[in-house]
């Protein structure tokens, strides 16, 4: 990584990885288990859980066409960065359902419009390396480690009353680190692409499907993201242990992002999608089925190198080489919009199902999901080259 020192802002640029991806290590595994902790059953949960996500349907898309039509992402990144600090500290005023969901929407807008605008920051200073692009995001997977197995072990020490606050001390760690990082524009190249109009491009081949299956993806996601913790929490485990199991799975996802710029040298971005897909459909039925082995537990969670690492990698880089220049804001928004619509339905659909289905037959659906997604990903996206 020598040269990505010299040759980049290597440490500002990771640092808020880390730090953003720190907060989803905080919400991630805990929302739930502190909502339950405040009394609400699985079907509230799951709507408050779902809130945030479809936030990602607005706010990323809205933020994106500003990004791209006044080129001031670094400065939507900060300002987002503030504002999500600010909105959450109202969680310390009522801890009501309403007011719980009004607080869930406004962070979520804001927060919602960050990653977005600072993929494409960071694709700008890489450039033509894009490839490496796995070794920055790295250290977005080491914050979300550092943030599961240090919550996971102080809620084992003091109530849950003190998780509003931890996640406050991540927020105003994102807000330092925006102010850290430099700014870098997009290299304007020529292309065909920009003259035929965002949604024209939307019409190519393999384009829909993909966000189709992105979308997919994110619903399928969402009993693992929802009630996982809980899930573990019921069959025996301690919340240190769970920190520990969640953490597993952000290894396995990093030590793929060191070895995925090699991966797409070798196979396609079809045939990496396809089996980020298949693989999540089997991780599912081990999570809902068999959790209380621990070495299945152990298997299904090192798949998370496939149903997160793998997965997301490949879409970043499907995006960056299938829109023009000027459009890379509206892409990623897209991207991260779909992902939100996927993310809250699956939610939903957990919360309504866990205590009726059960936690195997909800986490079953979301194994037939992923299958889809990988039928689709087989017949409508086009095959191209490494």
């Amino acid at each position: 990584m020598t040269w990505a020192r010299a040759a980049l802002p290597y440490w500002r640029l990771s640092g808020f990885y880390f730090f953003y991806f720190a907060l989803l290590g905080g919400t991630a595994p805990f929302l739930a288990l502190y909502f339950d902790h405040l009394g609400f059953s699985p079907a509230r949960i799951g709507e408050l859980i779902a809130i945030p996500m479809l936030m990602r349907c607005l706010a990323p898309n809205l933020w994106g066409w500003l990004g791209d039509h006044t080129g001031q992402r670094l400065l939507i990144v900060r300002f987002g960065a503030l504002c999500t600090l600010v909105c959450f500290a109202g969680i310390f005023f009522s801890q009501s359902y309403a007011w719980l969901a009004l607080i869930m929407a406004t962070h979520a807008f804001f927060w919602h419009a960050v990653l977005p605008q600072f993929e494409v920051i960071t694709l700008a200073h890489l450039r033509e390396q894009a490839a490496r692009y796995s070794q920055i995001r790295l250290w977005g997977s080491i914050g979300f480690i550092v943030a599961v197995v240090g919550l996971g072990l102080l809620f084992e020490w003091l109530s849950l009353d003190a998780y509003p606050a931890a996640l406050l001390v991540i927020m105003a760690g994102i807000v330092v680190s925006s102010f850290w990082v430099p700014n870098a524009q997009p290299v304007l190249r020529p292309s065909t692409l920009e003259s035929e109009g965002f949604v024209r491009q939307l019409r190519r081949p393999g384009i829909l499907a993909f966000y189709v299956c992105v979308g997919l993806m994110q619903l399928s996601n969402g009993p693992y993201y929802t009630f996982l913790t809980l899930h573990l929490e019921g069959v025996g485990y301690s919340r240190g242990a769970i920190g520990l199991f969640w953490a597993l799975g952000v290894v396995a996802e990093i030590l793929l992002f060191l070895v995925m710029a090699r991966l797409l040298q070798r196979y396609s971005l079809r045939a990496v999608l396809l089996a980020s897909f298949l693989i999540t459909a089997v991780r599912w039925l081990l999570l809902g089925s068999l959790p209380q082995y621990l070495p299945v537990l152990l298997l299904a969670q090192c798949m998370h190198a496939a149903t997160f690492g793998a997965f997301h990698a490949a879409c970043i880089h499907f995006v960056q080489r299938s829109f023009a220049d000027r459009q890379q804001g509206q892409a990623q928004a897209l991207y991260v919009s779909l992902a939100g619509i996927g993310g809250a339905l699956g939610a939903l659909y957990a919360g309504y199902s866990w205590k009726g289905l059960g936690p195997a037959w909800t986490f079953a659906i979301a194994s037939l999901v992923a299958l889809l997604a990988a039928f689709v990903i087989a017949t409508r996206l086009p095959l191209e080259r490494p």
